[in-house]
This record gives C-alpha cells, sequence and structure tokens, in this order.
C-alpha cells in the first residue's frame, strides 16, 4: 500500500509536470504563439494606451488587423492602420452583420466576415463585454489552440475590469473639486458590512488623515473554512495614494485563485508598476485563516504591526507575524517569495494595523508602538469580541495623540477565532 502511494504520488507529479510543459510548448510555438504573446500582454494593460500598444504584437508579428468598437455609441476606438479593418467594404460588412448587442463571449468569422462555426473556415474572432466588440482578423486562425481562446477572453476581461476603475476615479479626480466625492468613492472599495464567518469574529477601523487615504483592507470568504484577509498602506498621501489604493484592491478582486498568495501579490507588483507612477508602492498583509486547520498562511510585504496575541498559562502573549517580502511595486520582488504559516487556537487574536496606529506620539515624541501600555492593552482587551477590542485601541490611540491633530491614517483589521 506504501510503495503503491508512493508511486501514485511520484506518477501524477509526473503527469502535471508533463502536461504543463506540453501546454506551454503548445502555446508558445507556431502560430498559436503569436496569440500568446497577446494574451501575455494583456496581463500588463491598465489604460487604453496600453492596449493599444499591445496590439503591435499581433500586426507586426502576427500579420494581423485588429477593430475595436464601442457599440453603444457606434465608435471605432482602434482599427489597424493600412490594414483590412481599414477598407470601406470591410466595415460595411462588419456593421451589417455585428452592429447589434450579444451575449458576452467570443464568436469566430469566415472570409466573407460572417458567423462560421467549422473551425477550418475561421478567418478571425471578435470577443464581446458588455458594449465592447474586439475584432482580430488573422488568415491563419483555425490553426491556433482551442486552449488559448479561453486564456485570452480572461485576460480581456481582466484588462476592461482594471481599466474601468482608473478611468473612473481619474475621470472624478478630474472632473470634480469636490474631494468628499473621490473619498465615498474609495470608501466604495473598502467591506461596507464584514461577512458572517464560522468561528471568526471580524471588525475593522477606518480612519483617513485626509479625505482620501492610502490605506485599505478587506475580508473575502472562500468557504465555511477559508477566509482571506488583507490590510495594507500605499505610500505618500492624496489623489495617487488613493487610485493605487483602488487598483490593489480591484486586482485582488478580480485575482482566480486567490489561495495562490504569492501570485496574487505578483498580480499587485504588476498592477502599480504598470501605473509608471516612480514613488508609488504598498506595504501590505495578505493571509489565508483556515478555521479546519486552525491555521493562518501569510505574506508580510514589509508590513510592521501584524501580531497574534494568544492565551498562555501566564496569560495573554505576542507573537509577531515578520516579514517575509520586499515592499510591492517600486523594486523587483525576490524569485522565491514563500508564505509563512502559524498555528491558531481558539481565542487568539489577529491584528494587522497599519503605522498610523503605532507612530502616534505623545506630547514627548514618544511612539505609542514603543510604550509598554501599547502591549499592555493588547493583552487586556485580547479577550474582548473584535469590534470590543477595536474600541479600545482606538481609544487608546486618540487619548495618547491628545489634543493634536493626527500626522496619519488609522486603520485596523482584527480577526479573532472564537472559542
Amino acid at each position: 500500500t506504501v510503495l503503491f502511494s508512493v508511486l501514485l504520488i511520484i506518477g501524477n507529479g509526473i503527469y502535471g509536470s508533463v502536461y504543463n510543459k506540453l501546454e506551454r510548448n503548445t502555446l508558445t510555438t507556431k502560430e498559436t504563439g503569436i496569440m500568446y504573446t497577446f494574451t501575455e500582454k494583456l496581463r500588463a494593460c491598465y489604460s487604453l494606451e496600453d492596449f493599444f500598444e499591445a496590439f503591435s504584437s499581433l500586426e507586426e508579428q502576427g500579420d494581423c488587423s485588429v477593430l475595436y468598437i464601442e457599440r453603444e455609441k457606434n465608435y471605432v476606438l482602434y482599427n489597424s492602420p493600412n490594414r483590412l479593418t481599414c477598407s470601406e467594404k470591410t466595415m460595411f460588412t462588419l456593421n451589417l452583420n455585428f452592429s447589434e448587442f450579444r451575449a458576452d463571449g467570443i464568436y469566430f468569422i469566415d472570409k466573407d466576415f460572417g458567423f462560421t462555426s467549422d473551425r477550418r473556415s475561421r478567418r478571425g474572432f471578435f470577443m464581446v463585454n458588455g458594449s465592447y466588440q474586439l475584432f482580430i482578423f488573422c488568415k491563419y486562425t483555425y490553426m491556433f489552440d482551442e486552449i488559448i481562446f479561453d486564456k485570452l477572453y480572461e485576460e480581456y476581461k481582466g484588462f476592461l475590469s482594471r481599466e474601468k476603475v482608473i478611468s473612473s476615479l481619474n475621470e472624478i479626480a478630474q472632473l470634480s473639486k469636490e474631494w468628499g466625492l473621490l473619498a465615498d468613492v474609495q470608501k466604495s472599495f473598502l467591506p461596507q458590512v464584514m461577512p458572517n464567518v464560522p468561528m471568526l469574529d471580524f471588525a475593522a477601523y477606518f480612519r483617513p488623515l485626509v479625505n482620501v487615504s492610502g490605506d485599505y483592507y478587506t475580508v473575502l470568504p472562500f468557504d465555511e473554512h477559508k477566509t482571506l484577509v488583507m490590510l495594507g498602506d500605499v505610500s505618500g498621501k492624496g489623489l495617487a495614494a488613493a487610485l493605487v489604493m483602488g487598483l490593489v484592491m480591484n486586482t485582488v478582486k478580480i485575482v482566480e485563485d486567490k489561495e495562490d498568495l504569492v501570485g496574487v501579490i505578483r498580480a499587485v507588483d504588476r498592477a502599480i508598476k504598470s501605473m509608471h507612477l516612480q514613488d508609488k508602492y504598498t506595504v501590505l498583509f495578505i493571509g489565508i485563516i483556515d478555521t479546519q486547520k486552525m491555521t493562518i498562511k501569510y505574506i508580510n510585504a514589509s508590513m510592521s504591526d501584524p501580531i497574534i496575541v494568544t492565551r498562555g498559562p501566564d496569560g495573554y502573549k505576542i507573537k509577531p507575524l515578520t516579514s517575509n517580502c520586499s515592499l510591492i511595486g517600486i523594486i523587483e520582488l525576490e524569485d522565491d517569495i514563500v508564505p509563512a504559516e502559524q498555528k491558531l487556537f481558539r481565542g487568539d487574536l489577529i491584528l494587522m494595523a497599519s503605522d498610523g496606529v503605532s507612530e502616534v506620539m505623545d506630547e514627548n515624541g514618544v511612539e505609542l508602538g514603543n510604550t509598554d501600555l501599547y502591549l499592555d492593552t493588547i493583552k487586556s482587551s485580547a479577550c474582548k469580541s473584535a469590534q470590543h477590542f477595536v474600541d479600545d485601541i482606538v481609544d487608546l490611540v486618540l487619548e495618547y495623540n491628545g489634543d493634536k491633530k493626527l500626522r496619519d491614517d488609522v486603520t485596523m483589521l482584527v480577526a479573532k477565532v472564537e472559542g
């Protein structure tokens, strides 16, 4: 039995490795490789300018012709210069055949610009998402491996989602002088109500220094046992920080495999870098609480304050969730990011906080995080519910700061394992 199990594990590993290698070879070689390159470029697109630039790989390497239309206003957003789609006859036929709205998905086109279900007659295709139609004409479309189309469509939907978030925030910032409106939009990215998760009690506090903030947090349950928690802080203040905050939150939301923490971190890193804001980066803590295994698996990207407060024989003790990843969005990430894991026990409390909590100063310039008062308050309040714990820490921060104006955003997320 043991030998059979070992052989089965080895066999599955070999099968997975061979399958992945074959799939990659299929996608990156021959004709399909052209579309695979474009699909990879889509992952780094966050604006229409990025999107249009990505078309060059199709036009120059694949001899394709591209047309991008917004059907609600019947407005051509992009048309490959000096190619098939510039022909008046082509445009007339396309408008005649595909002017109406269609269900989201991929449709294939033959040489006469009509629909086709015959693979051998494919000479192009178009993707529909809402009112947007993206046409790609390629005389050897029939030679593309079928798997590439699903991958391409998923990346296309991801781009549209990212572009919509950034455009909406930019539009509000440009057209409205009411920062309160931008603040309301930003707050809409944060959880409005904490989810009801078995065995877990959540509470949060969010107080921006100005109307908009670079702090963010979220709680995303996968199933009855696994829940993703995240809290982060974008460098700087104001509009640029708020834009990055919205981008990070949306990126995490649309990532399909949220259990792949390394993949999530790398997606956030790519998103921030693609905005080309030289001085913008984020620190963040992201973890998955598993109440079945009673563990938290996490990546701490240079956040200074996340801790577990656990009860021991001699009272409550504090276990730091130490950093295991560099800053996100400004420097090259390590190749070997490895999530850490900590055991959880009933009654444990997980505190995630921005540095606006621990770095608040008294009249003598002493930071709260360097005092016994801070640690003692955490320990004495750890027995309370998540909300009462947050209330105690907020009261401490405001009292310790005194009558002075706060110097930073104050944000906390607390998860308590119910006993």
